[in-house]
């Protein structure tokens, strides 16, 4: 198991510990990830509405990289993935697309030609790893711990795009919890926006939103929370006090990122998953728990 590494932008800024823990996880499970160092940001989307051709280009970049080194991508950000996966699929059917972003590509010495697949960290756990050879990995199970999983939006949808699971009824996260030996916690908002994306411009909006998910996941029985996306993890955990004021109700409700929530299944230090870069302490709930 080799990838071609996009870290994507978060995972290097804001939440650091993601990278880290990310790379920590793959060491321990023999999964060998080649950092893509010269790629640029996915355009998250963006650079789309300025440009449907400087997004294609951009992506292309990054895509045709991966390809020259003969390795698929992986990706830590369900941002990443829907814009990566969104420009390899169209880039793929059409022809004078692909054209056009290969004339561009062409002046910095590079040619994409469609052999390279996108996949997201938590699907390759799954598909390309096996959740049985995962659960064989376990030293330390999380028992105690009861984990609900929020998906956020762009890893399910548009489901022909991704295609991975059911986007109203996914399992590959519940599968993954139950894996490393802890109960997942079913709620209504584990498939819905964590509101994000309008945080800088409706801020009560998108903290109400955060807020009312936490606060479900916690009334369903839930003592932590795992997601796959860095950005989903900055709502929930950087901005979980701004939710708990906005909802006006406390919540203190520990929000891992996935390879975190590996990591210490493997039997990883908290230290060296850098735990406390969590905003909301998960310390005393680990120790409760009886996870070590």
């Amino acid at each position: 198991m080799r990838y071609a590494y996009f870290t994507g932008c978060v995972a290097k800024g804001t939440t650091p510990e993601l990278n880290a823990s990310t790379l920590k996880v793959a060491e321990k499970l023999g999964i060998e990830l080649e950092e893509m160092k010269s790629a640029s940001c996915c355009g998250a989307g963006m650079v789309d509405e300025y440009s449907e051709d400087t997004a294609r280009a951009l992506n292309g970049r990054t895509l045709a990289l991966a390809e020259r080194d003969g390795l698929n991508i992986l990706t830590i950000c369900n941002v990443c993935t829907l814009n990566l996966r969104k420009a390899n699929k169209e880039l793929k059917e059409d022809p004078e697309l692909r054209e056009r972003t290969n004339k561009v590509l062409g002046k910095i010495g590079l040619q994409y030609n469609g052999g390279v697949d996108v996949t997201q960290f938590l699907w390759a756990l799954i598909k390309d790893y096996g959740l049985d050879k995962l659960k064989a990995q376990v030293k330390n199970p999380l028992t105690g711990l009861k984990i609900a999983p929020f998906y956020g939006c762009q890893i399910l949808r548009p489901s022909e795009l991704n295609g991975f699971d059911d986007p109203n009824n996914p399992t590959s996260l519940e599968s993954v919890i139950t894996a490393l030996g802890a109960e997942p916690v079913d709620y209504d908002g584990k498939t819905k926006c964590c509101g994000f994306l309008i945080l800088t411009v409706y801020e009560e909006t998108a903290m109400a939103m955060t807020g009312r998910h936490l606060q479900q996941a916690k009334e369903a029985g839930a003592n932590c929370m795992v997601t796959p996306c860095p950005l989903c993890h900055i709502n929930l955990d950087i901005y979980q006090s701004k939710a708990e004021s906005q909802i006006g109700t406390k919540l203190g409700l520990p929000v891992f990122h996935l390879p975190q929530l590996v990591g210490l299944a493997l039997g990883m230090q908290p230290a060296t998953l850098r735990l406390t870069r969590n905003m909301v302490n998960p310390y005393k709930l680990l120790h409760e728990a009886g996870v070590k």
